[in-house]
């Protein structure tokens, strides 16, 4: 019987830039799936949802070092931890510069700001202006979208696809709950159903897709970029958990669940490094 990563060779062959395609085809169709997931469960509860990004965020967590922190270090770096930690930190900083060009998660999931969003002269009613915030929720969502792609390829242009495969399955599941949710905050926004969960299996393609591909040849071909640019994308899936998905599932006093769901996500994502390695 053939293990994963034969079969994922088989198909997308050897080359890591092709592979990177595969694995950002994957990702992008796992979100659209979490994103159709309105059809069938029309009226999630504010429960459920906190508790499915919680898992998402436990997922994407284990994965940002199992899978790049660690392997940046021990693997490409020859031990030496300066030019992945230095690409953790970019990564953050550019998330964080980023991060404020777009409303956060918590405004565009409620409509209202966080204490820390101090900038009325961007507020506006998500039930009542529907256009513009709708396009900020695509922004920032998209934005969120980029150190998933990114790392999927730079995962497998390392080489390694032992590793990246279960980095690739790791932001593909997390993916799910975060395209359900999304979807969701969309249809409270105003859009429709059917709309949504197509658009945003586009969305989401054209910018993980693209940024698979561009990770796998940039860090195939200038092979000492690999550690920088592992810890890039650590640092900016780490900079969305702590800034985004977890503030956002302690807000409506489901903390408890939300905790338990980033227990469940480090230990799914640990057992699929541990059992495709």
């Amino acid at each position: 019987m053939l293990s994963i990563v034969d079969l994922f060779v088989r198909i997308a062959g050897e080359d890591p830039v092709i592979q990177g395609l595969v694995g950002g085809i994957v990702i992008a169709g796992l979100n659209l799936l979490g994103a159709s997931l309105i059809f069938v469960w029309r009226d999630p509860s504010e429960r459920a949802l906190d508790g499915a990004l919680g898992f998402a965020a436990g997922v994407m967590l284990a994965a940002a070092f199992t899978s790049l922190i660690i392997p940046g270090i021990e693997q490409y770096s020859g031990g030496d931890p300066i030019p992945t930690l230095v690409g953790v930190a970019l990564g953050a900083l550019f998330l964080d510069r980023a991060d404020g060009l777009v409303p956060h998660a918590h405004y565009l999931l409620t409509g209202e700001r966080r204490p820390d969003e101090a900038n009325p002269s961007t507020s506006l009613p998500v039930d009542n202006e529907r256009v513009t915030p709708v396009v900020l929720f695509i922004l920032a969502i998209t934005l969120h979208n980029m150190p998933e792609g990114l790392a999927v390829g730079v995962g497998f242009g390392s080489g390694n696809v032992e590793n990246a495969i279960p980095l690739m399955l790791a932001i593909g599941i997390q993916n799910i709950p975060e395209g359900f949710a999304v979807s969701v905050a969309a249809v409270n926004a105003g859009l429709d159903r059917r709309f949504y969960a197509v658009f945003a299996g586009l969305r989401s393609g054209i910018v993980e897709i693209p940024l698979a591909v561009l990770g796998a040849l940039a860090v195939s071909v200038v092979e000492p970029l690999l550690p920088y640019a592992m810890g890039f994308a650590a640092g900016a899936m780490l900079f969305v958990i702590s800034d985004e998905i977890i503030p956002e599932t302690h807000t409506r006093g489901y903390e408890r669940i939300a905790t338990l769901g980033v227990m469940a996500g480090v230990i799914v994502m640990l057992y699929l490094d541990i059992s495709l390695a």
